[in-house]
């Protein structure tokens, strides 16, 4: 467990005591590293990975790819270098060389930052940009490679990754939060905090013979075209089933892989679409963790190839049944032991636990649109408010007794340690199964944002997006609420009339209903709640004034950084949408019509027998012709092609398709030109 990953155990082992202890109060203060104790940390390293096997190192980064959902597009970046440089300790003209860490290579590298996405950061004239080792996440060797974990900055310090207003946010939850608890006088040993993370992963795998001979998959991840197979999701066969024996056979070696990496998968399972799976981990500090799940998908992806299979991490890989998620189990908690989103057993801990609730309503009703961004991107439209998914519409699910003792406080009529959060018996009415105790709080799966006991559950991210994004809003918005709790004090309330303060201003973002149903769209319109239900709606209240100014008090982003992200986010949607037309057309023209005439010439001879595939076929032909048509006319500004792929472009699309999946219904099966969603999800489990 763990012994290919550089963690505080083979950290203390390697390096003397000295250059150790410095090295973790440095974790906490953020202090530098002296370039004495960086000389001899890179020398244990170079020694400790030696002894894996690794031949090469590399500083390992996350440019802001996500939302393509093609395979591979959700991997981080690296450059893998050897072990080797010249032996400047010889006197020879031509130097010999020596196998070692070369000087100062752990610390930071350089690289082309113009060639990853970066919203006008960088261009070819100005294109430096450095990685920077990030501490608090452990190296690791993977396939004989030392990776180092890296945050990605431009030539003057501005972000252009996933890491780094990450750990920005970790720092401003750490600094409000400290402020709020000396403020309310609570938890006086706690001298940091931490943002936790623990993901669930979905994914499809499917045969990589099939996957080939898909143009959709291999350009864009998901199924452009395809009708369902009369066995699909409708009998709830494949949730928690038995998982096909190559499937199997993979899950076991990622998780045996994983967990030499420092990253236990405590869980996998089938998941209720057929072909589809979900492994996950137990949780760590949000930016290790969002790092070990982008190094999960890069495992998956190559064990898979080795076995004949691909994983599919697209949002929506097959229309008609469920698609991907990546929920978020997240919570904020001291180093002195306190969990802001654990109730506790004592009344110290139940009222930090309201006060922990109160700061995220907070900051999920004033700040709503930012969280609502960070999980904006064209994959994962197709899922939000689709009844597989939360709404689009961001709301927390505190449970309906925690929702009465809101309501309580407001009226002051309870205190911040009366909610009651005793477990309750289930009994299944027996006698050879004894009875379950259960949370207080039922389970609300239509919710973005439930109560799951020790933590909140962000179940709208995509499942193809780094959670660096997601975590990072989530962070910002309760360092918000902090730093408002820590105002209401400072201002003459009490820790009480604070909390409730809190939640009379924000009571409207509570919401304990089904957020499936009709009605909560009317009702999310009354309370004031957005309701951005696609990647264009959302992105500019990105770089809103508001958020721009939360930004800026919490020093996550700079404003000019802030308004690269929302370019990058625009950039990625068009790019997304663009690919698929193209993709569409060209396998229309070069497949399904040729195999429409081929399959019409089969009834040449008996002309009746064709019924009207001749108008169904030609469906094809007008669909595809208007698309292009369309195609031709987008506009070039970003946020203007943006709204017209979403509000012209997809309906054309979905034409298309329509009309093309009408034809597989009539088509000789010997004659459709691609395999079918049946052979995609099945074929390989035999």
């Amino acid at each position: 467990m763990a012994s290919a990953q550089y963690n505080e155990a083979a950290m203390e082992k390697t390096l003397p005591a000295d250059v150790y202890g410095r090295f973790k109060e440095a974790l906490v203060s953020g202090a530098a590293t002296s370039e004495a104790d960086q000389e001899v940390i890179s020398k244990a390293l170079f020694a400790w990975s030696r002894e894996l096997g690794a031949t090469d190192y590399a500083h390992w980064f996350f440019p802001m790819r996500g939302g393509s959902g093609a395979v591979g597009g959700m991997l981080g970046g690296l450059k893998c270098d050897a072990f080797i440089d010249l032996d400047w300790s010889s006197s020879a003209s031509i130097k010999p060389y020596k196998a070692m860490f070369p000087d100062g290579r752990l610390y930071t590298g350089e690289t082309d930052g113009s060639s990853f996405p970066n919203g006008g950061l960088r261009a070819t004239h100005t294109a430096a940009a450095f990685t920077s080792w990030d501490r608090s996440s452990p190296c690791f060797v993977y396939d004989k490679v030392l990776r180092i974990p890296c945050a990605f900055v431009t030539h003057d310090g501005k972000c252009i990754d996933e890491k780094t207003p990450l750990l920005r946010s970790q720092d401003a939850v750490a600094r409000e939060g400290l402020k709020m608890l000396k403020a309310v006088g609570c938890e006086p040993k706690a001298t940091t905090l931490y943002s936790y993370l623990g993901w669930e992963q979905e994914f499809f795998v499917v045969s990589a013979e099939l996957y080939k001979k898909r143009p959709d998959l291999v350009n864009c991840g998901r199924t452009l075209f395809g009708k369902l197979p009369p066995r699909n999701q409708n009998g709830d066969l494949n949730y928690f089933g038995a998982t096909p024996p190559s499937v199997e056979d993979l899950l076991v070696a990622v998780q045996a892989i994983c967990l030499k990496l420092g990253m236990p998968m405590s869980v996998r399972h089938n998941e209720v679409a057929p072909g589809q799976h979900e492994m996950s981990p137990i949780f760590c500090a949000s930016n290790a963790s969002a790092d070990g799940n982008v190094l999960f998908m890069e495992i998956c992806t190559k064990e898979a190839y080795k076995r004949g299979l691909v994983v599919l991490f697209h949002e929506k890989p097959f229309a008609g049944i469920n698609g991907n998620g990546k929920h978020a189990n997240w919570s904020v908690g001291t180093d002195s032991g306190l969990n802001f989103f654990y109730p506790g057993k004592t009344p110290d801990a139940m009222k930090m636990f309201t006060t922990g609730v109160a700061c995220l309503a907070y900051g999920l009703a004033q700040h709503n649109e930012l969280v609502r961004c960070s999980v904006a991107h064209a994959g994962n439209d197709h899922r939000l408010g689709a009844q597989e998914a939360p709404p689009a519409i961001i709301s927390l699910y505190p449970g309906t007794g925690f929702e009465q003792h809101v309501d309580a406080l407001i009226a002051g009529t309870a205190e911040l340690d009366t909610y009651k959060a005793e477990k309750k018996l289930a009994a299944p009415g027996c006698a050879s199964a004894a009875p379950v105790e259960t949370n207080v709080e039922d389970r609300n799966r239509t919710a973005p944002f439930p109560f799951c006991g020790n933590r909140f559950e962000f179940r709208a991210c995509g499942s193809s997006q780094n959670c660096a994004f997601p975590i990072l809003a989530c962070n910002a918005v309760m360092a918000a609420g902090f730093s408002a709790l820590t105002k209401l004090v400072e201002g003459g309330k009490s820790h009480k009339e604070a909390v409730a303060q809190l939640f009379k201003d924000n009571r409207h973002v509570i919401f304990t209903g089904n957020g499936y149903s009709a009605e909560w769209p009317v009702e999310a319109k009354k309370r004031g709640l957005p309701n951005l239900n696609t990647t264009p709606l959302a992105i500019p209240e990105f770089a809103s004034a508001k958020n721009k100014q939360l930004f800026k008090d919490l020093q996550i982003y700079a404003e000019d950084e802030t308004d690269a992200r929302a370019e990058v986010m625009y950039e990625n949607y068009n790019t997304t949408l663009c690919t698929e037309v193209e993709t569409m057309v060209a396998m229309v023209k070069t497949a399904f019509l040729p195999a429409c005439a081929k399959d019409l010439a089969l009834y040449a001879a008996a002309p009746s027998l064709a019924g009207d595939k001749a108008a169904t076929y030609g469906a094809i032909k007008t669909k595809c012709a208007d698309l292009e048509g369309l195609f031709a006319k987008k506009p070039h500004d970003l946020a203007a092609e943006a709204t017209y792929l979403c509000d012209t472009i997809k309906p054309a699309m979905d034409a298309l398709r329509a009309a093309v999946d009408a034809a597989e219904s009539e088509m000789s099966a010997e004659i459709y030109p691609f395999p079918t969603y049946e052979a995609l999800v099945y074929s390989h489990h035999f």
